[in-house]
This record gives structure tokens, sequence and C-alpha cells, in this order.
């Protein structure tokens, strides 16, 4: 079968590799969609960061580049393994893409997120998205019920979205502050509007995408370059700052604006993922208890984002701005998403 393989920085290549075989208490599920992920992007122009280098393998895939990639796919059963009798052949379903160990300290809390040889599929081996078939353990398996699959490969990016929303606390009655319009800022934007968050701001430099911020359920967008960000968000909150905010650009300047505008005893959730150190002024939290808290990626959320996008709560197709077929995954995907980036939230992989 055809896959996308990450060698090393801008080395992405069409390989024909094994077909995975269905192993005992798996599912082999044929891709119909992929998403190109920021992270995969970060690998294409920088990496390898998250996929294992050649004297580095994987602790539990052993695996080293060239991986292929893709988490962010949907698609149907093709196979069940033996023991799998509650999913049948040819459901829409998607896969939530983690490699854990199910021993360490986290996973035994139920933050298998954070386990501390945390994997992906599609970055730290067994396969990926940007395959035709990919073989799961069974508790990865979610089935999609009446969604499509293009919807589906939306769910792994909106359940980051739901599970930043979940962990920050947000009520009805609060408003919510979202720095950057990106692909996740945008996905924050909608998961707080599903939740039915009252006021909703996003801060965003970029024309093309403060256009998109609105489509998303904001109620309010700032231009940090028209004036002082954080006076204009005490300005629209009526002094009092935001109750919740989310930084989503990994950006010093944006993390201090974000911790300046959340409210006192406010909380501010970081969901991006840094390249550098951050640095961060401590009394800006000290002097008005300012919460921080981090978020990475989801656990046990993909059932109510799956509910979310199946109520109407969110409208997918609005953040899918390009589908492609696998052989054009480097010209019309990544260098696409690298070189206009503004103008792209969500390049689908048909592969």
């Amino acid at each position: 079968m055809k896959a996308a393989r990450f060698y090393g920085p801008h080395d992405i290549r069409i390989d024909d590799i094994p077909e995975p075989a269905t192993r005992p208490g798996t599912v082999k599920v044929e891709v119909e969609w992929c998403g190109i992920c920021g992270t995969d992007l970060h690998e294409y122009l920088d990496g390898p960061i998250f996929a294992p280098p050649a004297d580095a393998p994987h602790p539990i895939t052993g695996e080293t580049v060239p991986i292929t990639l893709g988490h962010e796919f949907a698609g149907v059963v093709a196979e069940v393994g033996a023991g799998v009798d509650d999913v049948r052949v040819g459901e829409r379903v998607v896969v939530e893409p983690y490699i854990i160990c199910g021993r360490c300290d986290a996973c035994t809390q139920g933050r298998y997120n954070v386990c501390q040889t945390l994997g992906f599929v599609g970055l730290s081996g067994y396969g990926g998205g940007f395959s035709q078939y990919v073989v799961a353990e069974r508790k990865w398996i979610h089935k999609l019920g009446e969604l499509g699959t293009d919807v589906g490969a939306l769910v792994e990016p909106l359940a980051v979205a739901y599970h930043a929303v979940r962990l920050s606390k947000a009520q009805p009655s609060h408003s919510a502050l979202v720095f950057g319009a990106g692909p996740i800022g945008l996905v924050t934007t909608a998961a707080l509007r599903a939740a039915g968050v009252e006021q909703i701001i996003v801060v965003e430099p970029a024309d093309v995408r403060k256009a998109k911020a609105p489509i998303a359920g904001a109620d309010h967008v700032i231009d940090p370059t028209e004036g002082n960000v954080v006076e204009q968000v005490l300005e629209a909150t009526g002094g009092r700052g935001a109750d919740v905010s989310f930084e989503c650009a990994g950006i010093d300047a944006v993390l201090k604006s974000a911790i300046q505008s959340t409210r006192a005893g406010g909380t501010c959730v970081n969901v991006a993922i840094w390249g550098h150190e951050a640095a961060v002024a401590m009394n800006d939290l000290v002097f008005r208890e300012v919460n921080v808290l981090g978020s990475l990626a989801y656990a046990d959320d993909h059932p109510a984002t799956i509910a979310m996008i199946a109520d109407g709560k969110v409208d997918p197709y609005q953040f899918i701005t390009g589908r492609i077929d696998l052989d054009d995954i480097v010209k019309k995907g990544f260098d696409e998403l690298v070189n206009n980036k503004e103008e792209n939230v969500k390049i689908l992989v048909k592969p």
C-alpha cells in the first residue's frame, strides 16, 4: 500500500509499504480522510521532533524515522481481530491515536494523555493516517454513527479544543479569551461556543484569520496591532478581564498578554506546544492569583466530541479548506500550509 513517510526536514516520500496485519484485539481501518496537523508541519520543517530519530527509537514502538505520518484520521472498518465482537466491518470510525504504557502514574490516574512514554500513531510508529490501512487496538476505536469520515478527521483537533475547554471549567456565564485564530484557536473558539459560553473574544492580527473567528463563534475580535490588547480586553469585559483565557500561539508576548488579560482568580490555559523555553513574569500570576493550566491533547474526550458534532453544536465543515490526494501531499498539502498558512485551516488528504 502507499504511505506518506517522513524521513527528515522537507523530506516526505510516497513509499510502497506492506499492509499491516490485524492481530487479536485490534481493528483494521481503511483510512478515507486524514488531516494535516500543525505537529506534522513542525516535523516537516524542523524534525524529527516528536518522531523518533534514528539513534533514539521510541520506547514502546521501537521504531525510528522513516515514519508514516498522520494522526487526524477516520475511515471504515475493514477487518476485526479475534476477540473483537462489538465493531462491524463497514462501520465508520475514528481512531484515537495514542501509544501509551498503561502502567505509569499518569496512566493509572486516567491521564494517559501525559503518559511518561507517550507516543502517537502517525508520529511515533504503528503506521499513520497517510496510508490506506491502519491497525489499532479496539479501545482506541470510536464509532462515528451517521457522521461522515471527512467530519471524522476533524474529531481529533476538536477533541484537543474540547479537552482544553473542559479543563478550564468555563461556564455559560463566563467571558472567554482566545489568543490566535489559527487551527487550534479556531477549534477552541468553536468548542467554547458549543459549551454555551456567553462572551468569546479572539485576538488575532491577520485579516484572513480575523474573518474566520466570528464564523467559529467569536463575539468580538481584537487586532493586537491596533492598540494595547489588555486595555481592549478590559474594555470589552467591563474592566474585569476574561474569566478564562487560552494561549494558542506559543509566543512569550502572547502568553504575557493572556495572563494579564485574565481576571483575578481566573484561569489561563496554555494549549500551544512551545518551540522554546517560555518566559513568564511570575508576579503577573501572584498579584492577581491567576491560575495557569497546561492542556495536552485529550483523554476520554472523543465520545463527547463526536456527540458535540452530531448534535449540531459545531459545524466542522467550516474548518476544511482543502481536499487532496495522497500523491499531492507535499505540494498541495505541506507546502500549501507553510506558504499560505493564514488562508488555510485544515487540509484533508485521501489516501
